[in-house]
Parts: C-alpha cells; structure tokens; sequence
C-alpha cells in the first residue's frame, strides 16, 4: 500500500477522525489537519492525497458564526474535482452535497444514537464496497440536517429515520451521515460535549444511558471502515 498524505478538517475539538488516526498511524500514512475552531489554514491542494471532513453541530449556512465555512466549501468542490478521495461524516457528508449542488435541510427526524442502517443496491457498483461480505447493521447517528442526493451520484444507505444517509460519487467521494469512525472515547465526548441532543425524547433519540450500552457495536463499524479504507487505499494508487 503506497503511503499517503492525509488532510483532515475538524470543526470542533470532541470530533476528531476517530479509528481512522489508528488505521492512518498503522499504515504508516502522513497525517496533516486543519482545526477551523482554533483558525488554522488551509493546505496547498496539491500537498494532500485525501480530505477527510468531519462532523460538528455547526450547520452549513452559517457562514456569519463561522466565516470559515465559505473558505471550507471552496476547497472541498477543489478536492472533488482535482479526483482526490474526499470523505464526509455528518457535518462533512453535508457540506460535500451542498458543494456538488444537492440541497441541505432539517430533517424529519432527529437521530442521535445506535440505530439499524440499510444499504440499497447500488452500493454494489461502487468500487470501495467491492469485496466487503459483512456491512454494519447498527450504525451511530448524531444529526437532524440530512442532504439531498447530488446529481450523478449513487444513493447508497438509508435508516428508519432519514432516508439519505450515504452517497458515493464516482469511486473517490464518499459522503456518510452516520459515525463508522467512532470509538468508546469519542463517542464519550460526544455525550459529554453535547447532553442536550442525548435526552431521549424523540423517536430515535436515545438516552446517554442507552448510547452506552451500544458500545458493543464499534468493533464492528471500525471494522468495516478499515475495509473501505484499505479498498480505497488500493484504488486510489
């Protein structure tokens, strides 16, 4: 596996990369980020391989709170259309559809928690999924924005309560709703750093009590994340 150059943008100090620092740190890739929430700057384009954007509670149209974001949005279209692989989570997954043109709105439902994720058909024409026999049933959601299904691209899962959760676009661009990179410490800090969202009022808004108890499904999420970085990895060489 050829080493890559990394990038990561942060929006908050509780939601790091998660698993995907171990995975990056074994395989021996170079690991570079811009925190916005302490003004950082940007990379050269041309100095990274992958974007990785996270999540935050931020939403994408507030540029005024955060003049950051129109600066962010620019340079993820970049990322797209110079064929770099760029990976969205939450936050990042809608940033990545607004850029491409697909609209970003409040949800029906707010999703906080563990709950079941279903994977639609085209997932089997996209190239990183190839290989991967076991995919996750149980999924980590924080969010009540959801995004719209960009032009051209593939809609790829769905849950009970939101029906984008995951697009592709082409073999490079991987938008996600829900959380595979999440560990028990993040997933700690997320209760922590956000006890409003965790009350358990709503249909799929679990307790901080309840959020705990699916810690036994992280092993499997980072699991299969590990799977599609490596299928990425080998594409992208």
């Amino acid at each position: 596996m050829d080493k890559l150059r990394i990038h990561y943008f942060q929006h908050v100090p509780f939601e790091g990369i998660g698993y995907m620092e171990e995975w990056a740190l074994a395989n021996g890739h170079q690991l570079s980020s811009t925190r916005f929430y302490a003004g950082e700057a940007l990379p050269r384009i041309e100095s990274i391989d992958w974007l990785i954007v996270m999540g935050g509670p931020m939403d994408i149209y507030q540029e005024d709170n955060y003049p950051w974001l129109g600066e962010e949005k620019k340079f993820i279209k970049q990322a797209v259309d110079c064929g770099k692989v760029v990976l969205g989570f939450c936050l990042g997954a809608q940033l990545i559809a607004h850029v491409m043109g697909a609209k970003v709105s409040c949800g029906l439902e707010k999703e906080v928690g563990w709950h079941p994720l279903y994977f639609t058909e085209e997932v089997t024409h996209v190239e990183a999924f190839r290989g991967i026999a076991d995919f996750p049933s149980v999924v980590f959601h924080w969010h009540q924005d959801m995004f719209g299904i960009p032009q051209g691209a593939r809609r790829i899962a769905y849950s009970n309560g939101c029906s984008n959760q995951a697009f592709a676009i082409d073999n490079n661009v991987l938008a996600f709703q829900f959380h595979l990179e999440t560990t028990a410490d993040s997933m700690r800090g997320m209760i922590n750093h956000c006890p409003d969202d965790c009350n358990g009022q709503g249909m799929y808004v679990q307790t901080d009590d309840e959020i705990l108890q699916g810690e036994k499904y992280i092993a499997d999420n980072n699991r299969f994340l590990k799977q599609l970085l490596d299928n990425l990895a080998e594409l992208k060489r």
